[in-house]
């Protein structure tokens, strides 16, 4: 059986790893004790570490034929190390044949509401997005050199009946007026773990992806459809300089860009049938919940 190792245990990893039980030997890159009973459950054999301690990164070397790189850089900075770290670990020993790792449709930046294909230049504009493009081209390089098949996942802004910005709503934050508003872009969380599935069927070699759903959506729309799923109040719509003021760095962050991606390549080439084609999709399953 093949062996697979998933770095990163978050909610995406839990979900990608219901649909590879059985069909793999699967493993996983743990720093959280926690998570290691859980994991277990699942019919995962956990290895403890941690990408920030390179030196005891030894244990995966040589371990996995496919390795699913599902891990978030640092949080400031132009250099993701983590990356670094992992991929300095698997060259030590016999290399892995396939790579898929998670990245963010914020490595092109704001691109004015325009639609946008996977063959768009990058353009970051936070240390999030550097992070993320830094972590792409290491993998790049890395997989060119060495053989590998690697590929990357571009993936807005994650999506589910648990996912959604009720909180926010309820605290009343504002969303811009809409003659100012940008276009946001979603996947559901449960799409895209089949996307990776489909990744390591259908997936060329070096090849980047958008995983996105196929609404065209501005953000403040987004959130009054949210908030008239739950019966909630509206946010309050100001100028984007308001907005700036009242939001956290992270938030303006992400309010801040407009880009609508396009999604034929998943679909033609990964083969990927969406089940939540679009926000409303998501909202109808979670109003029954």
């Amino acid at each position: 059986m093949t062996n697979l190792l998933i770095i990163g245990c978050g909610d995406i990893a839990l979900r990608t790893i219901t649909l590879l039980r059985g069909h793999y030997r699967l493993y996983a890159l743990v720093r959280n004790p926690a998570k290691v009973d859980t994991l277990r459950k699942l019919g995962v054999t956990p290895i403890l570490g941690d990408l920030d301690e390179r030196s005891g990164l030894t244990k995966i070397a040589g371990l996995a034929d496919i390795v699913l790189h599902f891990a978030p850089p640092e949080r400031q900075g132009r250099f993701d190390t983590r990356t670094r770290n992992l991929l300095s670990a698997l060259s030590t020993r016999l290399l892995p044949n396939r790579l898929i790792y998670i990245s963010t449709s914020g490595v092109y930046g704001d691109c004015g509401g325009d639609i946008i294909s996977e063959t768009r230049p990058v353009n970051p504009q936070s240390d999030r997005a550097r992070l993320r493009v830094s972590a792409e081209r290491q993998i790049r390089t890395w997989a060119t050199r060495n053989h590998v098949n690697a590929n990357i996942l571009r993936v807005p802004g994650i999506i589910a009946e648990d996912r959604l910005p009720v909180d926010r709503i309820k605290a009343g934050a504002p969303a811009i007026v809409a003659s100012e508003d940008g276009y946001s872009n979603h996947i559901h969380a449960d799409d895209l773990a089949r996307t990776v599935i489909a990744s390591l069927r259908h997936a060329k070699p070096n090849r980047v992806y958008h995983t996105v759903d196929d609404d065209e959506m501005k953000m403040g729309d987004y959130f009054d459809a949210v908030a008239d799923a739950y019966k909630l109040p509206r946010p309050p719509r100001l100028p984007r300089t308001e907005v700036q003021r009242a939001v956290s760095p992270m938030m303006w962050s992400f309010m801040n860009e407009s880009r609508r991606l396009t999604n034929l390549r998943m679909k033609q080439e990964l083969k990927v049938r969406l089940r939540y084609l679009t926000v409303g999709t998501t909202l109808h399953t979670a109003s029954k919940t």
